[in-house]
This record gives C-alpha cells, structure tokens and sequence, in this order.
C-alpha cells in the first residue's frame, strides 16, 4: 500500500488543522508522503482513494468520530489490518481501553511530543516489516 513510490503513505485526520500541520510537517522530515483529511467521512473516502500504509486518526470530529471511522475500518476486509494510531484530548481509562477494544493499535494522548509520535510510526512500520504484528497490538 504504499502508492507504488516505495515511501509510506500516511492519512492524518483531524478537524484542527495545526494539529494535522504539526504532524504533516514532522512526518514528512523524515520521509514520510502525507494525506491529509479533516472529518472522518473525508478520511473513509481518503482510506479508499490513497490506500495508506497508516492512519493518525483523532477522536473528536465532526460527522463521524474517531472511533466510527476505526470501525468501519476494521470491518472492512480491505483495510481490518490498516495501523491505526488514535489521538485524543480524551484520557480516561475508559476511552483508551474503548479505543484498545475497537482495534486500536497506539494511542496518543493531546497534547503529545511529535517525537513520539514519530517513535509510534517507525514502531509500527518496523514490526509489520520483520511480521511482529501476528498475536496483539502495539502497546506501550
């Protein structure tokens, strides 16, 4: 899935745009090719359009939350196994373990450190590439 440059395609999502800058611009300084969508009905169709290697996926949207887009992501054949990294201001228990149960793979909490953000990224590329990711999620 990686639109055929042999970079990585990354979808970021979220309504404020700063933060969808923020993460753009750092992830692309490291090589990554970056989509951007603002809502999450603009990312379903941006899922299907660019067939990205990742999504960065905020919670709080307007249409469609976060986690409606994670499961219609995840009970679609096409994408079930696409890494998702949630980003949410939201940081009870409950909304990470919810986020955990809907097939999360990392969860970020706002505000966070671009750097590790892009620690997350580089984690989960690197164990889809050596097949680490066969029995549970990427948890730290």
């Amino acid at each position: 899935m990686d639109g055929g440059s042999g970079m990585k395609k990354i979808l970021v999502v979220d309504d404020e745009r700063h933060i969808v800058r923020l993460i753009q611009v750092n992830l692309e300084r490291q090589g990554y090719q970056v989509v951007t969508a603002h809502d999450g009905k603009e990312a379903l169709e941006k899922v299907a359009s660019e067939k990205p290697d990742l999504v960065v996926l905020d919670v709080m949207m307007p249409y469609m939350d976060g986690f409606e887009v994670l499961r219609h992501l995840r009970r679609d054949p096409e994408t079930a196994e696409l890494p998702v990294i949630m980003l949410t201001a939201k940081a009870q228990d409950m909304d990470v373990f919810r986020g955990y149960q809907e097939g999360v793979d990392m969860y970020l909490t706002k505000p966070f450190n671009p750097q590790e953000l892009l620690a997350f990224v580089r984690r989960i590329f690197r164990a889809r590439e050596t097949g680490e990711d066969g029995e549970s999620r990427y948890q730290l």
